[in-house]
């Protein structure tokens, strides 16, 4: 094919993975405070500034609904310029690692909207998912650090 360069698709791409880690940070930090603040009915001394629990809670949302925005934006990133460069899909683990990831953050999304009283699977497989998602992004990290070394000249 005879297309112009890709190179800012993957400068998003780049930016896009660094905030999703960012995002996954961010919400474990405020996923420690909430589950804290449930099981200790104890506040660090800066939760307070943020507008207590319910500003916690508010926060952990935002980064998710960010954090899920990211990888999909990713997903699309990775399918249009992989499919643009090599005019198919499926030249390295990446595409396996992605997809799973994507389905990791998926899951946690929906696990998340489950969370209530009435339903207590939904914390502990919310909570499961994103230990396993730490390893998904890890993976997914250095299987694209190795596909971005395809691209650099």
């Amino acid at each position: 094919m005879n297309l112009p360069s890709f190179l800012w698709l993957w400068k998003i791409a780049a930016w896009s993975m660094g905030l999703s880690l960012l995002a996954y940070l961010m919400l474990a930090i405020t996923g420690v405070w909430m589950f804290r603040a449930r099981t200790l009915q104890q506040f660090p001394f800066f939760t307070p500034f943020i507008g207590g629990n319910k500003g916690v809670r508010s926060l952990h949302y935002t980064m998710g609904i960010s954090m899920v925005s990211l990888v999909l934006l990713l997903l699309a990133i990775g399918i249009v310029g992989t499919f643009g460069h090599f005019g198919s899909l499926g030249h390295s683990s990446h595409l396996i690692a992605g997809l799973i990831v994507v389905a990791l953050v998926l899951l946690s999304a929906f696990s998340a909207t489950q969370i209530s009283t009435s339903r207590p699977w939904a914390r502990p497989l919310h909570i499961g998912v994103n230990i396993i998602l730490f390893v998904g992004f890890a993976w997914v990290s250095l299987t694209g650090w190795i596909v971005v070394q395809k691209y650099l000249p």
